[in-house]
């Protein structure tokens, strides 16, 4: 039996918030807690949900919430079943959960407590980080498409697969059907690198063949970049330039309209105007 200043040999999982599997950015959200040899576990996930939303704006925090009350309750029926198997009947596609780590703790309410600090929740006088990359791109779209009053009427997270086939992960962030067209904006940051810019590429004839299939109109697909100087693709930069340049040639090259994070007034204007708001 442990004393009680003798420390308990445990382990933690961290629960990671995943809107983008192809993009894979994330933010932590919660902590499994288990005292090794025990059947005591504890689960807690964040309260505030102010990082998730910045990665993603339309997260469901009140579906996560109700995962985290469903998976304690799995957990306490079944705390010698089978980790990995509850977590993937209880998790949601956009969940995942990074391996085990060992950690000593006086109690477990301490520390979960710690763990929460350190990798979920900020101290409150820590400021946020400032939004870059794709996350950076889609809070400027939503605040464009705010301002002229439709994005409330467009689809957001749009499932490839209704359109290509079963298993495509990629969500496509934005869109909506004028007349005659649906019209598609997906934020592709070229700061890391082509990768986003090359599996949009790569998806785009499918899902313009399946939007033409299941809709019975054409597809017009927009990404939407930063600008070249935004991220330091200068002439003084010549190998970011080029990478930036290449990351450009490859969406229009297969059909993408490219557009700039500067260009989205105008795109939320006529959005404005072709809904009739």
């Amino acid at each position: 039996m442990n004393s009680p200043t003798q420390r308990r040999a445990c382990e933690f999982h961290l629960l990671r918030y995943v809107p983008d599997a192809v993009r894979n950015e994330y933010v932590h959200i919660g902590v499994i807690l288990r005292e090794q040899g025990s059947r005591q576990i504890e689960v807690r996930f964040t309260r505030d949900w102010r990082r998730v939303r910045c990665l993603d704006p339309d997260a469901d925090t009140a579906l996560l919430e109700g995962i985290e009350g469903e998976l304690r309750q799995r957990l306490h029926e079944e705390p010698d079943g089978k980790l990995m198997r509850l977590l993937g009947e209880s998790l949601s596609l956009n969940l995942q959960m990074t391996e085990a780590k060992a950690y000593l703790a006086e109690t477990l309410p301490a520390g979960m407590e710690e763990l929460m600090r350190l990798y979920v929740d900020p101290p409150a006088r820590v400021r946020l980080p400032r939004l870059s990359g794709r996350a950076a791109i889609q809070a400027r779209m939503r605040a464009e498409f705010e301002r002229v009053g439709v994005w409330d009427l467009l689809r957001k997270r749009i499932a490839a697969s209704q359109y290509t086939r079963p298993g495509d992960p990629l969500r496509i962030d934005a869109g909506y059907r004028p007349n005659g067209i649906i019209r598609m904006f997906h934020a592709v940051s070229l700061e890391p690198g082509v990768e986003l810019a090359k599996v949009l590429a790569f998806s785009a004839a499918g899902l313009r063949a399946g939007v033409k299939r299941v809709e019975k109109v054409e597809l017009e697909l927009t990404a939407v970049i930063e600008p070249a100087a935004k991220i330091g693709a200068t002439d003084e930069e010549p190998d970011r330039l080029e990478m930036y340049r290449f990351g450009v040639e490859t969406m229009e090259e297969h059909q993408i309209r490219v557009l700039t994070t500067s260009d989205m007034g105008r795109v939320a204007e006529t959005a404005r105007r072709e809904l009739r708001v």
